[in-house]
């Protein structure tokens, strides 16, 4: 009896599989490799266009996130941000954890494990896919290690154009790879300007949720205002080259695609002090508000803001630590919001917003013009 033990395993590990109804279009996993929580955001919108127009299942991966003092980055699963349910209502999806444990084992053996990257990275013959941080310990939360790489030059992830799904479908055929495995997001970033009304299926968590309503909570009772700050010395620095790079980061959510509505400037990135009081007192009169909410990765200017508006008998409020997601939250619910236009941070806010019709404006946006200009527009 005890000879026939790995035979019985076996078959219970395969019925349990085949109950869950093994998707034949095959899956898609994927590094979240670029950037962080903004970046990765509107990478995610992108992948999960691209897993709809291949029929393949989107397989969700961890948010890769970086915390002071340690050497590597740390997975956060999915779900802890957000919830499940509402993407299933748009496409076939399951989170990194459960395909690992249900879906791997028959689908993706260990000794077939092929990473896909555009063309050979680090100047080797493969996609190097575990090479450096966040890749390697991202992969190494699963025990995933690669046997090969396939190389996808000259494919694109843009499924809304051309014949860039039946491309994949020829060259990687479900059959033959059941799943695409990417060393980053099969995705463009900023995201697509088809794809960002995917923003409506991504709904905080039951956890996030109630923490932001939290912080709202403890809020005196009446409108508020919610602005991003954008001002660490990484973010000064990338506004310095701005002007040369005018699709820069998020840009095109207020510039445009292609710029129709202005390049992007300095102030527009790293607004000063008097545009920043001047657009809050515009919205705080829009609104009636009185309180002011504030969330920054660097500086959230507190004791100037405290001052600027102390005639107003405006309060001017953070929420102390609750983390980068709670003050998402809780910025996509004020009565206005005003965000920075090349930070993809404020992007998410502003999408969410986008999905439930509520206003929101940008620092130093619509763009002053020229004397020139102003000129011509006189004379037309």
């Amino acid at each position: 009896m005890a000879n026939n033990r790995p035979l019985i395993f076996a078959l219970v590990i395969l019925s349990y599989v085949t109950a869950l109804e093994i998707d034949k279009n095959g899956y898609i996993l994927y590094c979240p490799c670029m950037g962080r929580f903004g970046n990765q955001a509107d990478h995610f919108l992108g992948v999960l266009a691209f897993s709809k127009g291949l029929d393949r299942t989107l397989v969700l991966p961890p948010w890769v996130e970086y915390q002071y003092g340690r050497p590597t980055s740390i997975q956060v699963p999915f779900k802890n941000y957000f919830q499940v349910s509402p993407l299933e209502e748009y496409h076939r999806v399951m989170t990194m954890e459960d395909f690992m444990q249900d879906i791997a084992p028959a689908v993706w053996p260990e000794e077939a494990r092929t990473v896909l990257c555009y063309m050979p990275r680090f100047g080797s013959e493969d996609c190097n896919a575990k090479e450096g941080s966040p890749f390697g310990p991202f992969w190494d939360t699963f025990d995933v290690n690669f046997v090969n790489s396939s190389f996808y030059r000259p494919l694109t992830y843009d499924v809304h154009h051309g014949s860039t799904v039946l491309d994949w479908a020829k060259n990687y055929p479900p059959h033959e790879w059941p799943v695409l495995a990417f060393t980053g997001a099969p995705a463009s970033f900023p995201v697509q300007k088809q794809n960002r009304a995917l923003q409506e299926y991504l709904v905080w968590s039951d956890d996030i949720d109630a923490k932001a309503q939290n912080v709202i909570d403890s809020f005196p009772r009446g409108p508020f205002v919610g602005i991003h700050l954008r001002n660490g010395v990484d973010w000064e620095r990338a506004c310095e080259h701005v002007e040369q790079s005018p699709n820069l980061f998020a840009a095109p959510q207020c510039l445009g695609y292609l710029n129709e509505r202005g390049r992007a400037t300095h102030e527009l990135c790293l607004p000063s002090f008097s545009t920043i009081v001047k657009q809050i007192k515009r919205a705080i009169k829009k609104v009636n508000a009185s309180i002011i909410f504030v969330a920054s990765d660097h500086d959230h200017m507190m004791d100037q803001l405290t001052e600027a508006f102390s005639k107003l008998k405006v309060k001017v409020l953070h929420s102390d630590g609750a983390g980068p997601h709670v003050d998402l939250a809780v910025l996509g619910r004020a009565n206005h919001f005003i965000g920075n236009c090349i930070s993809s941070f404020s992007a998410f806010v502003v999408r969410e917003r986008d999905v439930h019709g509520l206003p929101y404006s940008f620092w130093a946006f619509p763009l002053k013009k020229s004397a020139k200009a102003s000129s011509l527009h006189q004379e037309l």
